[in-house]
């Protein structure tokens, strides 16, 4: 039976309390505090796998699904090894607070810095896949930040295993626990009360489907970093190399179709479909991805399904790919401009002033050329791991690391001035 709402408000106040108290420990303790407890926690990891999977056994057994979500939830050895290196690479990264990001002296011979500071209190809510509470609880204490952890019903077993993990970093640091909390139950109610904790919570940070995102931007009276669906294009280009179009597709739709950074619609040269689209079609088909096609494209291969026009939109997060024939760059532009979500987009081509062209037009958070779209992640953009893919045009946009957790200060150091 659900908790009562003022139950969810009671309790996460006093997350949230604590969370601020713990702060200025955190926020001021050394780099090398901060990196001891992220190394400890990935040790907790390795040492703690058989209970971590044995959670994870547990939220595998209760959740329904498509065969993609059921790849979100899933950990095994592999991927607990990787959240541990996950870890142990922040804390080789250098410390974004010690820094300073500018300084001038005035002509009254004032002496100006600006200097980071942490952002303060942050909310993550996410859903499915538990390895996103290892990578925020990184970045958070890399980075200065307490974090209340709000991960989905589905994982609960798993995000708390995980969370011990963190704690015993915490703890092994000299780090108060409170720098890292987790939601003490599925209550959706509580989700509600981290929205409306403003002057508590300093910012929420959502991470998952379009209906978590949109109702967290409709309900939070916090400020929030969120990132819009991943409607990803990658643009094959009348000048691509072909093997490397079909190699690049490949994992852009199928290395794991269930991130936000996969490709969900082909945008194919017309000059070159009669002969290309076959044999991408083959290589996909062969990996078990099915398509939506438009016309053009299935007047080339009528056995392609039709598209409709919303599917052009839709984000599968499975192995199911759009497909559209354009004549040009200008025409798969328009296409992006109209279909996409400023997340990621990609365009294959030999050539660099197509290339250009194309990655200057975009308005996409991030744009790749000859690379795959999946490759917009924080581990691969050297952030050692990412909190959310931003796509708005305030604070933050792309992958979100340790700088982008960061705000900044002024200090004025002055020998007596006073204004006139």
């Amino acid at each position: 039976m659900d908790a009562q709402p003022d139950t969810n408000i009671s309790a996460l106040t006093h997350s949230a309390r604590a969370a601020r108290a713990a702060l200025p420990s955190l926020a001021h303790s050394s780099a090398a505090m901060r990196n001891h407890a992220l190394t400890a926690a990935a040790d907790a990891l390795a040492a703690g796998e058989a209970a971590i999977l044995q959670a994870n056994s547990q939220d595998l057994r209760s959740a329904t699904g498509t065969s993609a979500f059921q790849d979100r939830l899933r950990l095994d050895a592999g991927r607990l090894a990787a959240m541990a290196k996950g870890l142990r690479d922040v804390a080789a990264l250098p410390d974004p607070l010690a820094r300073t990001l500018a300084e001038w002296t005035r002509p009254n011979g004032l002496m100006i810095s600006r200097i980071p500071q942490p952002l303060g209190v942050i909310g993550m809510i996410y859903e499915s896949r538990p390895n996103v509470g290892a990578d925020a609880a990184a970045l958070a204490i890399k980075s200065g930040n307490a974090i209340i952890l709000r991960g989905g019903s589905e994982s609960f077993h798993s995000a708390a295993a995980i969370h011990n993990a963190i704690l015993t970093g915490l703890r092994a640091a000299g780090l108060p626990d409170a720098c890292v909390q987790i939601a003490p139950s599925t209550d959706r109610a509580f989700v509600a009360a981290m929205l409306s904790a403003s002057g508590l919570i300093d910012l929420i940070i959502p991470r998952g489907g379009k209906s978590l995102v949109e109702r967290v931007q409709r309900e939070a009276r916090v400020p929030v970093l969120a990132h819009a669906e991943g409607m990803n294009h990658t643009y094959v280009h009348t000048k691509a190399n072909p093997d490397m179009a079909r190699r690049i597709l490949a994992n852009a739709k199928m290395r794991r179709t269930g991130v936000c950074g996969a490709t969900e619609t082909l945008l194919l040269d017309a000059a070159i479909a009669p002969t290309l689209l076959p044999e991408l079609v083959a290589d996909l088909g062969s990996l078990g991805c099915t398509f939506k096609a438009d016309a053009a494209a299935r007047a080339i291969l009528p056995e392609l399904p039709a598209a409709t026009g919303a599917d052009f939109s839709t984000e599968w997060l499975d192995a199911i790919l759009n497909i559209k024939i354009v004549e040009n760059i200008d025409d798969a532009l328009a296409f992006i401009a109209a279909h996409g979500s400023e997340h990621t987009d990609a365009i294959i081509t030999e050539d660099a002033a197509a290339a250009a062209y194309f990655l200057s037009h975009i308005a996409s958070a991030v744009g790749l050329w000859n690379a795959s779209t999946q490759f917009c992640d924080g581990g691969e953009f050297g952030f050692g791991g990412e909190i959310g893919i931003a796509t708005g045009r305030i604070h933050a946009r792309g992958p979100v690391g340790l700088e982008q957790l960061t705000t900044f200060r002024y200090v004025v150091r002055g020998t007596g001035q006073v204004r006139p």
